[in-house]
C-alpha cells in the first residue's frame, strides 16, 4: 500500500485503498462532468440531476479502475504471484505484486486481464444504455461510462511501459529473447517515447488554449516517462544483485542489546560513539524486537540511564528476512517499510543485520570492477549454521 493512503477493506485477501491524491482527481472529475460535459450534451436537467450525474460518473469510473486492476490481481493469483494491494491514485490505480512475474506467459496474461476487463466493462456499459431512454441521467452516465471504459482499455494498451501494453511487449520480447533485461530496456524506451509525445501533445494543448486538457496530459506524460525509466533502473539493479542473499552480505556479528540493557548504554555506546542507528534485541538468540534512535528519542534525557531497552523497543513481530532470501527481495523490504536495517533470521533466531549500506556496498564493488553479475562463494559462518557468500566477479 502507498504512503499517504486510506484502507477501504479486502476483496479475495488483497487490500484495497486509495492514496489522497485520488480524492484531488475524484473532485475534478465530478466538477468537470457537472459543470461542463453533462450540460453541453444534455441541456434542461436541474443543477441538481448535473451534480449527482457527475459524481455517480466519477466514483462508477473509478471503480471501473478498480475493476481493471483486479483484473491484474487475480489472475496474478490465479498464477502463482502473491498480491499485496491495491491502491487508486492520481494517475489511476496501481497492484502492488509482491515479486515480479518469473515467466513471460505469467507477464503477458497478468497484463493483458485489465484491458481485456476495460473492453468488457465498456460492452457492458454500452448494452446498458440501449434499454434505457436517451437523454435522461442513468442513459448520460452509462454512455459515459461505456466510452471511458473504452479509452481506458485503449490508452493501456499503449506500447509503452509502465503501461500494460508495455508489459506485454516487454513479455514478447522476453519470450522471444530469453532476456528480461533486454524486454524491459526495449518496453522502458518505449515508454519514455510515449511519455515524451504526450509532453509534446500536452503543450501543444496549452499553446491552443486549451489549459486544462493540455496541463493533464502533459503530467501523465511526464509521469509515463518517469515511471519508465525507474523501470529501467530497477531492472540493473536486480541484475547486479542477482545470485546473492542476505546472508552473503549480512554483518553476522552486529552487536546486539538485552531487553535489560540501561537506554543510555545503547545511547551513548552504540549510537554516539560507533553510529549505529538500531540494535537488535535478543534473549537466548531468539529477535524479540528491536530498539532504534525513533524509539528513545522519546524518552528525556535525564531518564536514559533508569530506562532500558525493554521498555522502548519495538517488540516483536518485526520485518525480517531469511538468510537464503534474494539480496533484491531484501532491498524490496527495506524500500517498502521505509527501514534502514532488517534482521536476518532462521526461524526465530537472529543470525545477522542487513543495512542499506550493505546493500551499497555489493553495488559500489561491482561498479569498480566493472563487472555486470556478482556470483556468490560458499562460505559457512562459524557458530552459525548458515552459509555466507562473497560476492565474486563472474
Amino acid at each position: 500500500m502507498m504512503r499517504n493512503s486510506l484502507t477501504l477493506g479486502r476483496i479475495a485477501g488483497i487490500e484495497i485503498g486509495v492514496h489522497f491524491s485520488w480524492l484531488l482527481i475524484a473532485g475534478l472529475v465530478t466538477w468537470s462532468l457537472a459543470g461542463g460535459h453533462f450540460p453541453s450534451r444534455y441541456p434542461g436537467w436541474d443543477r441538481a440531476a448535473y451534480w449527482t450525474a457527475g459524481g455517480a460518473a466519477a466514483l462508477a469510473f473509478f471503480g471501473s479502475v478498480l475493476i481493471h486492476e483486479l483484473a491484474h490481481s487475480l489472475v496474478a493469483l490465479w498464477r502463482g504471484l502473491p498480491v499485496r494491494s491495491i491502491t487508486l491514485f492520481l494517475f489511476g490505480g496501481v497492484s502492488g505484486l509482491k515479486r515480479e512475474p518469473e515467466t513471460p506467459v505469467d507477464e503477458l496474461l497478468i497484463a493483458a486481464a485489465g484491458p481485456a476487463m476495460s473492453f468488457l466493462l465498456a460492452g457492458g456499459f454500452w448494452a446498458a444504455t440501449q434499454l434505457l431512454p436517451d437523454g435522461t441521467p442513468a442513459h448520460a452516465v452509462l454512455g459515459y461510462l461505456a466510452f471511458t471504459n473504452l479509452v481506458l482499455g485503449g490508452f493501456n494498451l499503449l506500447p509503452g511501459f509502465p503501461l500494460d501494453g508495455g508489459r506485454v511487449l516487454r513479455a514478447v520480447v522476453w519470450g522471444a529473447t530469453h532476456s528480461m533485461r533486454r524486454g524491459t530496456q526495449i518496453a522502458s524506451y518505449a515508454g519514455q517515447g510515449i511519455g515524451l509525445l504526450l509532453v509534446l501533445a500536452g503543450i501543444t494543448q496549452l499553446m491552443g488554449g486549451a489549459v486544462l486538457n493540455g496541463l493533464w496530459t502533459a503530467v501523465i506524460g511526464h509521469f509515463l516517462s518517469g515511471a519508465a525509466g525507474s523501470a529501467r533502473q530497477q531492472q540493473a539493479l536486480h541484475e547486479a544483485l542477482r545470485g546473492l542473499r542476505a546472508a552473503d552480505v549480512m554483518q553476522a556479528d552486529s552487536p546486539v542489546a538485552t531487553a535489560v540493557m540501561p537506554l543510555d548504554e545503547f545511547l551513548y555506546l552504540h549510537v554516539l560513539r560507533q553510529g549505529r542507528r538500531a540494535l537488535p534485541v535478543v534473549d537466548d538468540g531468539r529477535l524479540i524486537g528491536i530498539v532504534s534512535v525513533t524509539d528513545a528519542k522519546e524518552v528525556p534525557q535525564p531518564a536514559w540511564a533508569h530506562t532500558t531497552v525493554g521498555e522502548v523497543m519495538t517488540r516483536a513481530p518485526l520485518t525480517t528476512v531469511a538468510p537464503d532470501a534474494g539480496l533484491d527481495r531484501a532491498l524490496g523490504l527495506l524500500a517498502e517499510h521505509s527501514l534502514n536495517q532488517l534482521p536476518v533470521v532462521d526461524g526465530a533466531h537472529l543470525v545477522g543485520m542487513l543495512t542499506r549500506a550493505d546493500v551499497l556496498r555489493v553495488l559500489q564493488l561491482r561498479e569498480t570492477l566493472g563487472v555486470r553479475e556478482l556470483r556468490p562463494r560458499p562460505q559457512r559462518v562459524p557458530g552459525t549454521g548458515v552459509d555466507r557468500s562473497w560476492p565474486t566477479a563472474a
